[in-house]
């Protein structure tokens, strides 16, 4: 006889949420969804809370990337659920299987005015791959489950469930949860022999891998295939760190020439827009692997663009025994170029200017960072930079808002970092105007003793916004902040601890305190205000 699970809706939620690999629970205290703290309190089962729901969403975010199971945010009705909807974006814009449960006034009132009524799911729909109100106490394991297996099927993404108060409020009883079953999307055999043929007989070949092949559990796959055909890879996204930087295969700086002398480009695991020029490489064929047909681009037309399980395609990419091109003079060429790159790049790193060039707090950072550190990359222009310097080590070490381009995950994704890797340095990277979203919640990750370091490029501009509009227009509005601002200060009075560089030479010691201090410390680093970085080029 099947096992049955009894209590208040709360603990059938958790029984499910367990079932699913779930393991905490991020938050923003609110009445509606009591009895799932109920659940959680009575078993152990750790809580995180936050001073915005933004942040506990970007927490949960965090969680399912780097661990690539389902993260869980718990959002009160009303402004609550709204309140994490930047959030719920952002995750279906980075396929993370994040499930967002939330608290919703009563159905039995409906429409009488209850406090905080309103209907999220319309608002939700669209930027989720399952939403739904659960309407029956029994039906919440059962519910949480569906929502679950769709967030984890490729393509992945979030889900959301709401729970109306005399639902999640009263008992019931449900089967309990089983083994989750994902399905998995088998490629077309014909399609994926088509890709290696191509790639193997092409005469300059290029491999970019985006976020997917990290989420999909591929990077071994990827590797095999690249070292199996012999071409260069680049990568973008958590794809960053697949290749170690040291693979003779891995390459960064070389981009451009790569891009433009490049007779096939192979792009996997990521859309095929901005940040990829569109996917518009000149002469060059085009191949797309993605996971779902939902991926498949629209706007241009590639040689051929098989769709399935990413590690099953790149696997079978990787044992094909077919005639092959010799590509050694085209790797070559373009290490020169990377080499070049580097070099160009350390001297940009070790720069003495005054004021401070953003180039030289990654130069100190790249000393000090080690190789497991997950850095985090939370602002605009400052940022940008970070893409071009830093050089993650392993994969599934960085983590940026993605294509959505939100600002204010900075705090979050620290959160769920921290609660991941209790022993690794964790390093959250704020433009100026960023760390106004979300620097509030320092005080969330002190109270509960989550250390981590913030640096804090601080030019006291939009630079992403105030240096175009003064070449398009000559002059510039709303793109000014407080120069010389001490972002520091506001940590030290929240509980952490953080000082202001104005120096080149002091960055390194300062970063060397920071990550010795065991609690949030801020380096507010006031950087130069002229120096933007340039954008001539979205691949970055």
């Amino acid at each position: 006889m099947a096992e049955v699970i009894e209590g208040h809706g709360g603990d059938l939620a958790l029984a499910a949420l367990r079932a699913y690999g779930v393991t905490e629970m991020f938050t923003l205290s609110g009445g509606h969804v009591f009895p799932l703290y109920d659940a959680a309190h009575k078993t152990g089962f750790p809580i995180y809370d936050v001073r915005h729901e933004q942040s506990a969403v970007f927490a949960a975010e965090a969680v399912a990337k780097l661990q690539r199971r389902p993260g869980l945010a718990v959002l009160t009705a009303g402004p609550g659920v709204t309140n994490g909807i930047s959030g719920l974006t952002s995750a279906f814009f980075n396929a993370s299987p994040v499930l967002v449960l939330g608290g919703r006034a009563p159905a039995f009132r409906w429409g009488s005015g209850s406090l905080q009524e309103f209907d999220h799911v319309p608002l939700v729909k669209t930027i989720t791959k399952y939403a739904a109100t659960v309407g029956d106490t029994d039906a919440i394991a059962g519910e949480i489950g569906a929502a679950l297996t769709s967030a984890l099927t490729a393509h992945r993404g979030p889900a959301f469930l709401d729970l109306p108060l005399e639902v999640v409020f009263s008992t019931g009883e449900a089967a309990a949860p089983g083994t989750p079953a994902i399905p998995v999307i088998e490629p077309d055999p014909s399609l994926v022999e088509e890709t290696a043929r191509l790639l193997a007989s092409a005469a300059r070949p290029v491999i970019i891998a985006g976020s997917d092949v990290w989420g999909g559990d591929a990077i071994d796959a990827l590797k095999a295939a690249a070292e199996a055909l012999q071409i260069p890879v680049f990568t973008n996204g958590m794809g960053r760190g697949a290749l170690p930087p040291s693979h003779p295969l891995a390459f960064a700086k070389a981009r451009r020439p790569a891009l433009n002398e490049a007779d096939v480009v192979c792009v996997i695991g990521t859309p095929l827009d901005f940040r990829l020029g569109f996917g518009e490489f000149g002469e060059a064929q085009v191949v797309h692997i993605v996971d779902a047909p939902s991926q498949r681009a629209t706007h241009v037309t590639p040689a051929v663009a098989p769709t399935g399980d990413l590690r099953l395609i790149l696997t079978a990419l990787a044992d094909h025994t077919g005639d092959r091109a010799d590509h050694s003079e085209w790797i070559d060429g373009l290490r020169s170029a990377e080499d070049a790159g580097k070099a160009r790049d350390a001297e940009a790193m070790a720069a003495e200017s005054d004021p401070i060039k953003p180039a030289r707090v990654y130069g100190e950072l790249r000393k000090i960072l080690a190789p497991d550190a997950v850095t985090i990359g939370d602002g605009g222009d400052f940022v940008s930079y970070a893409g071009r310097y830093l050089e993650p080590s392993q994969p599934g070490t960085w983590l940026d808002p993605g294509p959505y381009g939100c600002l204010g995950t900075g705090m979050g994704y620290a959160m769920g970092a921290r609660v991941t890797y209790p022993g690794r340095q964790i390093c959250v990277l704020f433009g100026d105007g960023a760390a106004g979203f979300s620097l509030m919640d320092v005080e969330s990750l002190v109270r509960q003793r989550l250390p981590v370091v913030m640096v804090v490029g601080n030019n006291g501009i939009w630079g992403l916004e105030k240096h175009p509009m003064q070449a398009m227009y000559g002059y510039d509005v709303a793109a000014d902040l407080q120069p010389g601002l001490r972002y520091d200060e506001v940590v030290r009075a929240l509980g952490g601890a953080g000082e202001t560089v104005e120096k080149a030479s002091g960055i390194g010691p300062a970063l060397e305190r920071a990550f010795a201090a065991g609690v949030p410390y801020l380096v507010n680093v006031l950087t130069d205000p002229a120096d933007a970085y340039p954008r001539s080029s979205n691949l970055a």
